[in-house]
């Protein structure tokens, strides 16, 4: 699959937004990933009565990719209708650090306002598996 724009990433990222399930906070997010084919995975939030297991979209979206044979994820999109383009939450930092650390994270929000980091740039002194060896 060929790569797309930073531009056409993030237009995914809305219609991704579209799908979320989120009657409890109204706060829709919408979230795609791309692997280092090009392929493209998309996913949105998926809120529960029981607000703990719910789950974001960028989570929804990596593991779905993950669980399809998507690796070496080298951009990821998310967007809100939030005042700010809205980083993602500590644990997803933390799943993304795991499974994208070198990828770019492109945030936008419904009024258009970027902006663009890296995932260790968001989780600087992340966990990772070299604290687990002995």
């Amino acid at each position: 699959m060929d790569a797309c724009s930073d531009d056409e990433l993030v237009a995914e990222a809305w219609a991704a937004r579209e799908r979320a399930l989120c009657d409890y906070s109204h706060f829709a997010v919408g979230a795609v990933l791309e692997d280092e084919a090009g392929v493209r995975w998309s996913g949105a939030n998926v809120e529960n009565a029981s607000y703990n297991l719910g789950l974001c979209a960028e989570r929804v979206a990596l593991y779905y990719a993950l669980t399809h044979g998507g690796r070496g994820f080298r951009r990821i999109a998310i967007v809100t209708d939030a005042a700010l383009p809205t980083p993602p939450c500590g644990s997803c930092r933390q799943v993304l650090f795991e499974f994208a650390r070198d990828a770019t994270l492109i945030l936008e929000n419904v009024a258009g306002e970027r902006q663009v980091y890296t995932i260790r740039e968001l989780l600087p002194h992340a966990f990772e598996s070299s604290y687990l060896k002995r």
